[in-house]
């Protein structure tokens, strides 16, 4: 097998839950020998988080740990401390998740470890960030969504305040904490030295506003719900047809055109009130109403087809089976299996050093031996 990208990087990860686990896949996905650092009794929270349930264990856990090997310390116990030691000695990385100030009470924060692996990339992960207001704060994901702001945006104009269907700033979280310490990698290769890298979810949740953030910073004018509509953008959003939904992305003036031309009404696109963007997003309800008596008319594949071979983005909302159909009819071949283990193929292709899962999700301890064993050793 080829050897990865980070072949050769050892990540020690006392994380848990998602954000911290997603990037310590996502680096193992590229390589580096994972060694998850667990709690005995139950290990990672999310092993216990279900339905649903298969053989191997809680199918939450399993999309978040693949490629890694599991060893069960208890941080408080003075034989395992020294092997959580010997292991930060001889880590590239170090992931941790814990409430800030944690890992500095049992002997391995980042003023700890730097001391004797100074080489080190030291990720710290958390809710709400390391000063003394933060610290102070439990976080889930949820509860981040609904104080940054995220969860106002989401949901129909006339609805209720809404989550998305996955823990969004969770997943960005562990994006951005692999990123960063990726990066902190590559300075090391000219510096010879490590650095502490913070990500906080609650940082995490105000980058993801995006546009909707930079509207409100410099405009000071509250986003409000727009439902699967954009509200910068129209057309571009999900329209009823005669067999289901189909979502639309009309981005520019000329895709407009050539829509209006395809649906038979090129006499909308030149309308004063549509001839622009910025026209339609002004008057965007009588533009709606127009395209929704049109739309409704003919099944969510016959649009589609009509409307992406005349070059206008366009398919129908599909369910998650159909979507990794989808995937696989393009040929992206997204699904893996590791030793009877399903898991979505990483997205990440790199033509000399692809990302390639070694090994399916661990079973509590399952390293223990060999890796005492290592950690051991003069």
């Amino acid at each position: 097998m080829t050897a990865g990208a980070l072949s050769g990087i050892i990540v020690a990860d006392f994380s848990r839950v998602l954000a911290g686990p997603l990037a310590s896949q996502t680096l193992a996905d590229l390589g580096a020998d994972v060694i998850k650092i667990e709690k005995p009794e139950g290990g990672d929270d999310t092993r216990q988080w279900g339905p649903p349930f298969v053989e191997e264990g809680s199918t939450y856990y399993l999309g978040l740990n693949r490629g890694k090997r599991s060893l069960t310390l208890d941080l408080k116990d003075p034989a395992d401390q020294q092997l959580a030691h010997e292991l930060c000695r001889r880590a590239d990385v170090i992931f941790e998740s814990f409430r800030p100030g944690t890992m500095d009470r049992l002997g391995f924060g980042w003023e700890a470890v730097r001391q004797y692996n100074p080489r080190a990339v030291y990720t710290s992960i958390s809710a709400f960030g390391s000063s003394d207001e933060g610290a102070a704060l439990p976080g889930y994901d949820l509860l981040v969504q609904a104080m940054s702001g995220y969860m106002s945006i989401t949901g129909a104009a006339d609805g209720p305040a809404m989550k998305p269907g996955t823990a969004l700033i969770d997943l960005a979280t562990g994006l951005y904490a692999a990123t960063g310490t990726l990066a902190a990698l590559q300075e090391r290769e000219r510096s010879g030295e490590g650095q502490h890298v913070e990500v906080a979810l609650l940082d995490s949740a105000l980058a993801m506003l995006l546009n909707v953030g930079s509207g409100f910073l410099n405009t000071g004018e509250l986003p409000a719900r727009t439902g699967n509509a954009h509200p910068s953008i129209a057309p571009y959003q999900t329209f009823p047809t005669a067999t289901g939904d189909l979502a639309l992305a009309v981005g520019n003036d000329a895709i407009f055109t050539r829509f209006c031309d395809e649906i038979g009404q090129p006499e909308i696109a030149t309308d004063s009130r549509f001839a622009t963007n910025s026209e339609r997003v002004v008057h965007r309800d009588a533009l709606i109403a127009i395209l929704s008596e049109i739309f409704a008319d003919e099944s969510a594949e016959i649009w589609t087809e009509r409307l992406t071979a005349a070059g206008v983005p366009a398919g129908p909302v599909n369910d998650v089976a159909q979507a990794y159909e989808f995937a696989d009819a393009l040929g992206l071949e997204p699904i893996v299996e590791l030793e009877g283990v399903r898991s979505t193929r990483s997205p990440m292709r790199l033509s000399r050093t692809p990302a390639v899962p070694q090994s399916r999700p661990p079973r509590l301890g399952e390293h223990n031996d060999e890796l005492r064993a290592w950690l051991s050793e003069g």
